[in-house]
Parts: structure tokens; sequence; C-alpha cells
């Protein structure tokens, strides 16, 4: 009789067949695992979801808070019809992790996303050892090489000074969930004040009630004068880009924080007046170094450069690689919201 494979690609998903269970199905099911609470990770429908502690209130927020969910903390396992199941840190975001599998001495790990910079923000990540690594591959291009984020961060607050001194107020633009998070607790508060859009806000309280330490800065509300954001900064998603809401902080500046912000044109495409280089992925060097970390055997590639990437994998690192087809979208080149 042949053996189960630990992991498989089924229509609704990454399936164990052994533990009966799916790692971030894109369909519903019964029991699905999450890595994080990213909208293509984490979906509507399923009758149980299964994710780290720090995910909960988010997760509640996103689906409501009669879904069935139960949570557990990094490095704490579950034994599941003979399969043990652990979360282990991926630095992506607050709560994200990645997903070890572990049935009859075979280990495949399903990473979700993640980067290795310690964000001050979420729990940074650590290398599983394991046989096979699913990973994303969002920035696989060697074009793609982060700067360190503390010298993104002093061209955030340089940008930002430089606007209040000359009467404009800041905008700028992240994900409601990691990336404006991160944003906020690398401001310099002497500047100015700070403030920010609804979706910031409720996330960032969901955040704070699981323990995150995520700087609590007021949202904007319709009866704030347009006095009151003289020289502030304001931290809002994408897809506030260009809408009414935008009105109250005339005359303004505003910028993006992306690691498409790397590609020539990106910016201009977007109409923002500034870009800033920063992702919540791991860059070119960062993947290469993750994979590494593994020792894995086998690695299955998924979003991203999967081909060029991969080959560098098979050529280069002497890693076995395999493309596989997901609806897993990383970081969205339109800048689309999470």
């Amino acid at each position: 009789m042949e053996e189960k494979k630990l992991l498989e690609l089924k229509p609704q998903g990454l399936y164990c067949p052994q533990a009966d269970v799916f790692i971030d199905p894109w369909k519903p099911v019964d029991k699905a695992v999450i890595t994080h609470a990213h909208s293509d990770h984490f979906r509507w429908g399923m009758k149980h979801y299964l994710a780290h502690h720090h995910s909960e209130n988010v997760m509640k927020l996103r689906l409501g808070q009669d879904i069935s969910l139960q949570t557990i903390g990094y490095g704490e396992s579950l034994e599941i019809n003979g399969v043990k199941l652990s979360f282990h840190p991926a630095g992506h975001i607050p709560g994200s992790a990645q997903i070890r599998l572990e049935y009859k001495g075979k280990v495949a790990v399903v990473s979700g996303d993640y980067k290795l910079e310690d964000d001050g923000l979420s729990v940074p990540f650590e290398p599983v050892r394991c046989h096979e690594f699913i990973s994303e591959c969002t920035f696989g291009l060697p074009v793609y090489k982060w700067e360190a984020q503390d010298e993104v961060f002093g061209k955030i607050n340089k940008w930002w000074k430089n606007n209040a001194e000359n009467n404009r107020n800041s905008v700028i633009f992240a994900y409601s969930l990691g990336k404006a998070q991160r944003v906020l607790n690398h401001l310099d508060a002497s500047i100015g004040e700070v403030f920010v859009h609804g979706s910031v806000w409720n996330t960032n309280q969901a955040l704070i009630a699981n323990q995150v330490k995520v700087l609590d800065a007021p949202k904007v509300t319709a009866e704030m004068p347009k006095s009151k954001f003289k020289g502030a900064i304001i931290i809002a998603p994408p897809s506030a880009i260009g809408s009414s809401w935008m009105k109250k902080f005339a005359p303004y500046r505003t910028a993006v924080c992306s690691g498409w912000m790397s590609v020539r044109g990106t910016r201009r495409r977007r109409a923002v007046d500034s870009g800033f280089v920063l992702s919540d992925h791991a860059d070119w060097e960062g993947l290469i170094s993750a994979i590494k970390g593994t020792g894995a055997e086998k690695v299955f590639l998924t979003h991203g450069s999967t081909a060029v990437f991969g080959r560098y994998l098979e050529e280069v690192e002497k890693i076995h690689a395999v493309e596989l087809k997901t609806l897993f979208q990383g970081e969205s080149s339109s800048l689309d919201e999470d």
C-alpha cells in the first residue's frame, strides 16, 4: 500500500492527508491551519480555523466574532492522527507562522510569507530544519535587495520633517495589517502628531488586545478640524489613494511603502509623490539564506519569480526546486489592500 504524502495540492489548497487539514486553503474546508491573517492566506468559509494567538482578534475583526477559531503559541504542538503539527515564527507580520508537519520521521514546513530582518514588531523569523520546504518567492530576483530598515525609516522621518517645515501634511500609504504598524512603531514622534485611517486603527486595536506592541495613534474622524493635522503624518491603506477622504489633509504630500517601490515607474503609476522601499517579504538574499537554513532536500516555490528562482536553486545551490501553482499573491504589485 502506497504511503500517503505529507503534503499534496488539492483544488481547495495545500493538504495534509494524514492529519486531514489544509494550510491556508482558498476554498471552504472543514479544518484550516492559517499561517497569517492577510486575505490571500486567510479566507472566509472554513468550519474551523487554527492560527497563532496574535492573529486571533484580527481574524475575528475581518470575518466575525462567531468563527470557530483555536489559537496556539510558537513552539507549541498538536498531534493529529499521528502528525505532529507546530507553529514557528515567520517574521512577516504579527502572528505570522511557519507550519511544521512531522510524520514517521519526515518533516515538511509551510512557511507562508516571511522576512528575515527583525522589524521590531513581529516575532523574528526562525529557520526550521525539514526535508521539504514550501517557500514564497515574491521578490525572487537578484535585483531585489533591501536596505536596512533603520535607513528606510530615517528617510521616512526626514521626508515627514521636510514636509512639516514647508507647511505640508504627510500621508503615507501602507497595508493596514503589518506594514502600517511597522511604520507607526518607527516614526519620530518629536516631528509632529500621528494619525491613522479607521481601518488601520481597527487593526491596531485588535493587535493591542492580543498583546502586540503597537503605537496606539488616534484615528481620523469627520469631526476633526483641518487645523488638527498641521505638520502631522497620517497612515492610511493604499485603497485611500485618490479618495475624497484625503481632502481634509490639504496641503499634503503622499508616499507609499512597498517593496515594489524599487521598480522604476511604480510610484508614478500610483500617482504619489514619494516611494519608500519597505517590504515584509524576504529579498533575493533573504530567500536563499532562509532556504539554506532549513537544510531541505526539496523546495516548493509559490507566487513570484518561481521559474527564475527555482532555476537558481537547482543550478547553483543544487537544491531540488518545484514550482507550486497556488492562489497566494504575496505583496501585490498593484499595491491593493491586503
